[in-house]
């Protein structure tokens, strides 16, 4: 009986551990296996590129190279310094003309004189600018002796019309790195000339003007002729500039050719020098000029028409303003 019990406690032993085992047989093995190391490569320092040279032709066509946007920039043309303020380059004026006085903050500026005598050559190379920019009233030959002395000289030409001005803003922009501000100032400037051009659609007179720049000798005004900014501006203006039909850009015309013509408009771009109609109508013969008789004599800023940088289309404005003051506010 005893044996019996034992055999019986045996067999249920192995039954048991066969279930077991069997159980643990069907289960799937897991292998594990490692993951290899990350290994990050290693860091290759890169040479940032060295910026390219600007390089701009002037309209001289010398080639001008700066190696980074001009810093240290003397300005010797009222156009060319009203022009650095206008895309946010002005603080980089060190020096000037006596004639760039606008904007105010112009005047902080080393004044190097008037230019009549000759540019201050000595003056200029002891400031060490990056860049001299020169506008048309230089001659070529001035411009080349400031290179032969190892200055970075970009001169500019008057423009003919406000493509031309706009053609300039971007040219000095390149040189001082400001393209975007000078992008801003061209689209505010012609969406102005645009907006005008569109009230002026309507105007069917056109009045005869002549625009005096100097009376120094009043028997023979200096006047503009046909080709120059100044010209273009008033027969954009819609008013037709009398001196068209005179020889060259920049002439004089006797009293008497003048009384002949007689203009519709007189603008003094002179009485900044003390010139008034009153002044004007005591002149031999001027007295019978339409625009004398009708009180059509205009004292105008000189600096507005006569400097052809960005206030060129505020001149635009005013010319047609007075002209045309009926359409134009």
């Amino acid at each position: 009986m005893k044996m019996k019990n034992k055999i019986g406690l045996f067999v249920s032993i192995v039954l048991i551990l066969s279930v077991v085992l069997g159980a643990c047989a069907t289960e799937p093995t897991v292998e594990i296996v490692a993951e290899p190391t990350q290994v990050s490569p290693t860091a290759v320092p890169t040479e940032e590129p060295e910026p390219a040279p600007i390089v701009l032709e002037d309209d001289l066509g010398f080639e001008v190279v700066l190696d980074e946007p001009a810093q240290a920039i003397i300005s010797i043309s009222p156009s060319l310094t009203e022009i650095l303020f206008g895309i946010g380059a002005g603080g980089r004026l060190i020096g000037r003309d006596s004639n760039s006085m606008y904007p105010e903050a112009a005047l902080e500026a080393a004044d190097l004189g008037g230019m009549w005598d000759g540019i201050p050559v000595e003056e200029i190379l002891a400031m060490e600018p990056d860049l001299v920019l020169a506008g048309e009233i230089f001659s070529a030959e001035a411009i080349a002796e400031l290179r032969d002395l190892g200055l970075n000289v970009y001169w500019q030409a008057n423009p003919d019309d406000f493509e031309g001005l706009y053609e300039n803003i971007r040219d000095i922009a390149v040189l001082t790195g400001t393209e975007d501000l000078a992008d801003e100032l061209i689209a505010s400037l012609s969406a102005r000339v645009a907006a005008l051009e569109e009230k002026l659609a309507a105007v069917d007179e056109i009045p005869l003007v002549f625009y005096e720049l100097d009376a120094s000798e009043p028997a023979n005004p200096w006047t503009t002729g046909g080709g120059t900014f100044i010209s273009y501006v008033i027969n954009k203006a819609k008013g037709r500039n009398l001196g068209d039909s005179l020889e060259s850009e920049w002439v004089q015309i006797s009293s008497e050719e003048l009384v002949a013509q007689d203009p519709d408009v007189i603008l003094l771009s002179d009485a900044l020098y003390g010139e008034t109609p009153e002044s004007v109508a005591e002149r031999p013969g001027w007295g019978e000029i339409k625009a004398v008789v009708e009180g059509d004599v205009y004292p105008f800023d000189p600096f507005i028409l006569s400097v052809p940088g960005p206030r060129l289309v505020e001149g635009f404005e005013q010319v047609a303003a007075i002209l045309h003051p009926e359409i134009v506010e």
